[in-house]
């Protein structure tokens, strides 16, 4: 299974799961780049999958089903343009032309419906998971953020993560905020800088350097959740307390 980032809008990806002739696109929030990029190479798209109902993850979608009819798989519980297969998370999308099946899993945080896809050693995780970070709490609760993010830990650690933006670099700022002595954040950093210094995609990243980098997946860490209490002003809990505290430090600067 091939996985290629066509880049749109200022910092989104649209992945895009392909072999020589059929493609699965993921969340095509803008048409033109996309269409290019299948029409360049002579790939026809046989199914989308949303994430989430923001536009910059959808607002391609009706230009692309208006010239390819292709099924879209996203959340039942939020308005998707275009929608033909509404899912909840639990469910199995099969893309018989790749011979894939994505396992379909409701992440709820960044948006109610969220839902993340999983297939192959790959995870398409939308706005819920960001390399050293995690999406901002616009609907949903941090309890929901933080057993999302759980769900996504239990995975197997060499899981390659497909994020929907390129915040790396600015999470990782923060992320040495709250652990400036942890060794892989230093290395992590050196490694996106040379990466997007050559402007290349900073993903995906594996779940198991994410595990050791990401303050969100590190709320059960001595020092992280030293670093949340300091910030507060009081003891916290390592987990959701700790998860609590480093969102509304994030959000706040």
């Amino acid at each position: 299974m091939k996985v290629t980032a066509i880049p749109a809008f200022r910092d989104n990806y649209v992945w895009v799961i392909h072999d020589d002739d059929s493609a699965v696109l993921v969340d095509p929030g803008e048409a033109a780049p996309i269409l290019a990029w299948l029409e360049a190479r002579h790939i026809t798209p046989v199914a989308i999958l949303v994430t989430h109902h923001h536009g910059d993850h959808t607002g391609g979608i009706r230009e692309i089903t208006a010239r390819h009819a292709v099924p879209v798989y996203g959340p039942g519980n939020e308005t998707i343009p275009g929608r033909t297969h509404p899912l909840l998370g639990g469910e199995s999308v099969v893309v018989e032309a790749l011979d894939a099946a994505f396992q379909v899993f409701a992440s709820p945080g960044h948006t109610l419906g969220h839902l993340c896809y999983v297939a192959q050693g790959a995870l398409f995780c939308g706005d819920t998971l960001f390399s050293c970070g995690c999406g901002r709490l616009f609907e949903g609760t941090p309890a929901q953020m933080h057993a999302s993010l759980d769900h996504i830990r239990a995975l197997p650690p060499d899981t390659l993560i497909y994020c929907a933006h390129e915040y790396t670099l600015d999470n990782l700022a923060f992320a040495l905020k709250v652990e400036p002595d942890n060794p892989a954040l230093r290395q992590r950093l050196a490694d996106v800088r040379n990466l997007r210094d050559q402007e290349i995609p900073s993903l995906p990243v594996s779940l198991n350097t994410e595990m050791a980098t990401n303050p969100f997946l590190r709320c059960a860490v001595a020092r992280v959740n030293a670093a949340a209490s300091r910030h507060a002003g009081r003891p916290l809990q390592p987990g959701l307390a700790t998860f609590t505290e480093l969102r509304s430090w994030k959000d706040g600067g």
